[in-house]
């Protein structure tokens, strides 16, 4: 079995891949980048993570690990992690392997955030339907605990890069009441935790995108 953080529900391992995962060494509080097939660049926006988790170090008393690790999307090393973060601008593929191992991982404690980093949402959106056949992404309402688990969101998702002008969403599939996955749209939050120089963004707006950020490690780690 592998645990969250103390207070932390724990992550449930399936019967047939418990065995496989005991002589590994797994720390409570760790997020690691959903690597995929298809094409897409899932290596996008190197410098994002590692500085989201440095900022939820620093402000809201998480102790995860800053040596980002990379997990295939069909292997059980994603068992390991709390917490799984994926982007891109193009191509999704998951195989019957991947999604069935994606769903167990969702249903037993998992959380997934999907961030589009512009032009991934058709094809993601597309491949989710292989792992939740009979779920559809729900726009998630602006009262949602995401939204206010460290800072408040009164309007929901925040909005980071321009893009096309549309207004962000934050999508979400949900099992048994909690939800499991949290699609940003049209936000490119990961955009925002990049370091300054890459995107040049305001202060302002990297603060909002890491604040958002800091709310869905929360959300994650404790749901």
């Amino acid at each position: 079995m592998i645990t969250k953080s103390k207070n932390i529900r724990p992550l449930t391992i399936f019967v047939g891949i418990m065995m496989s995962l005991t002589s590994n060494s797994v720390l409570a509080q760790d997020v690691a980048v959903l690597k995929y097939k298809g094409g897409g660049d899932w290596y996008s926006n190197p410098t994002a993570l590692p500085n989201l988790v440095k900022y939820c170090n620093d402000n809201i008393d998480t102790n995860i690990n800053e040596n980002i690790q990379t997990v295939e999307v069909g292997s059980t090393d994603i068992f390991q992690f709390p917490l799984l973060h994926m982007t891109g601008h193009g191509n999704v593929f998951f195989d019957d392997g991947d999604a069935e191992n994606l769903r167990k991982y969702l249903i037993s404690g998992g959380f997934l955030h999907i961030d589009d980093n512009y032009g991934m949402e058709p094809y993601i959106t597309k491949e989710l339907k292989k792992v939740f056949p009979n779920n559809e992404l729900k726009e998630i309402p602006k009262d949602h605990e995401i939204f206010n688990s460290v800072y408040t969101f009164t309007n929901g998702l925040p909005k980071i890069h321009e893009h096309d002008g549309k207004a962000s969403q934050a999508f979400g599939i949900f099992h048994e009441g909690r939800l499991v996955l949290l699609f940003t749209f049209e936000s490119d939050l990961g955009d925002g935790w990049e370091d300054q120089e890459v995107h040049n963004d305001p202060e302002d707006v990297r603060e909002k995108a890491l604040k958002m950020g800091a709310n869905i490690v929360k959300y994650a780690f404790e749901n």
